[in-house]
């Protein structure tokens, strides 16, 4: 075997620090993230209710919504009640109803409004939610990248090391 090019050691060393030393910087932001993401959705006080939830929902009956997967979930809840309000029509399509019927419709003016009002907060449970995913994916290549770096400085060592002659 060739031994190392004399550069390969400092080369894996310095990219091999360079990378254990970013890993734990994610992996700081990726709990920064979730400690705001966990701090906006408390001070929403948004709980799911006890009963009446769909059989999909149930398991969340009463919990505090506190995380990007409970947002996803109450977002989901929030869908079928406007589904049910709207007779499953969009906010753009009761809009286009209210100016069709001269707009003075008051009645398809509260229900634009209420569609407005339900899409406004699935969009804003729903951005929680990917936030929330982008922090998992940041923790995870925190952790890849400090294995990854200290992976390379053991490696630089090892070439460094003469090998033993019996």
């Amino acid at each position: 075997m060739n031994p190392p090019h004399p550069r390969t050691g400092a080369l894996l060393t310095v990219t091999g620090t360079a990378l254990a030393l970013a890993g734990p910087v994610m992996l700081l932001r990726a709990a920064d993230g979730r400690k705001e993401i966990r701090g906006e959705l408390a001070a929403q006080r948004i709980t799911f209710p006890d009963d009446g939830l769909p059989a999909d929902l149930m398991p969340y009956a009463g919990r505090t919504v506190a995380t990007g997967d409970e947002a996803r979930a109450y977002a989901r809840y929030i869908k079928g009640n406007l589904t049910r309000t709207t007779a499953g029509r969009s906010y753009a399509e009761i809009t286009a109803e209210l100016h069709k019927a001269g707009g003075d419709d008051e009645e398809l003016t509260a229900l634009r409004q209420t569609a407005f009002t339900g899409e406004s907060l699935r969009a804003s449970l729903l951005s929680a939610y990917q936030a929330w995913q982008i922090t998992t994916l940041v923790a995870g290549v925190g952790t890849a990248l400090t294995g990854l770096g200290t992976a390379l400085v053991a490696t630089s060592r090892a070439l460094r090391t003469p090998p033993a002659h019996p």
